[in-house]
């Protein structure tokens, strides 16, 4: 039976993505899912994006694809392996971000407001600007680090992806997909639908990413289908078609016949995402294998 726990303490550790110890992890899942019987390919690539540039990391990346041999893959279960650090957790950005918004809001009614001629700028308005101002500079002043260990996000999601394999039958026709560089703007999960989209073809895709212990789990659709919601309604979840967030999801349900992402935390969670603090220590993993046992029953009812 796998330990869990040690599977999370080895996988949790600061790995952004074109780094030695992102390889390290990366050598850590081949191993688990060859004991499960998969047959893993690497797909490596190279990318830029805007946060490549800024964290000055040379990127390329290499996603996991893995299959049983014999086995006509009808889902995949999903999710990233890399992680980022940022001065700013998620749930500050989010915060920063509503700033900035308030900022832009008030410059494009001023703006209005000039061409209409009755532009009387007061006390208020240069407090809203400036709150946007605040806003957009915590914004670009909150670069890449590798200084977060990235457990809720997302080596639990990681965990739970492995641990739902566990919970299914051998025949099960499923594959899992471990793309790398999701943190970098959903590159690896770009180079997979840009030189593998046959692999998603008439399938469904479950992605799990970012599980917590506590709160709410969220099943964010991104093309809904009869699995989706079985899977959805086995979980108990919240669904939505739409969240402040950025997830692989978004590209993959581009070309899967079904694809959700399941998300489970709360706004303690948002706090620590990115930050130092998102360590293994702070993990049961209960979400995670409540997670996998009600996709596991959903996927497999027999």
């Amino acid at each position: 039976m796998t330990d869990y726990r040690a599977l999370l303490a080895e996988l949790a550790v600061p790995r952004l993505a074109g780094t030695p110890p992102a390889g390290q992890v990366r050598e850590a899942l081949k191993r688990e899912l060859a004991a499960r019987g998969f047959v893993v390919m690497e797909q490596r690539f190279t990318a830029r994006s805007v946060l490549h540039r800024l964290a000055r990391v040379p990127l390329s990346g290499v996603n996991l694809i893995a299959v049983r041999p014999r086995t006509r893959v009808a889902t995949w279960l999903v999710a990233h392996y890399d992680a980022k650090g940022q001065p700013l957790s998620m749930a500050a950005r989010l915060a920063a971000a509503a700033l900035a918004a308030v900022g832009v809001a008030e410059l494009l009614g001023l703006a209005l407001r000039a061409l209409l001629g009755t532009a009387h700028p007061g006390m208020v308005d240069g407090v809203l600007v400036g709150t946007g101002a605040a806003g957009a500079a915590l914004l670009a002043l909150n670069r890449v680090t590798d200084r977060s260990g990235g457990a809720v996000d997302n080596a639990a999601g990681v965990v739970a992806a492995l641990a739902t394999v566990d919970a299914l039958p051998p025949e099960a026709p499923i594959g899992v997909i471990l793309p790398d560089a999701e943190e970098y703007g959903l590159l690896g999960a770009r180079a997979l639908v840009g030189e593998r989209a046959n692999l998603l073809a008439d399938t469904i895709v479950v992605n799990f990413d970012g599980i917590d212990d506590r709160g709410t789990t969220i099943a964010l659709i991104h093309r809904d289908g009869a699995t989706v919601q079985r899977v959805a309604r086995a979980l108990g979840a919240r669904r939505a078609r739409w969240l402040p967030v950025v997830v692989d999801g978004l590209v993959l349900g581009a070309t899967a016949r079904e694809c959700v992402t399941i998300m489970r935390g709360d706004w303690s969670t948002a706090r620590v995402v990115h930050t130092m603090r998102d360590a293994p220590a702070r993990l049961t993993l209960a979400g995670a294998r409540q997670v996998a046992q009600a996709v596991a029953a959903a996927l497999f009812p027999g």
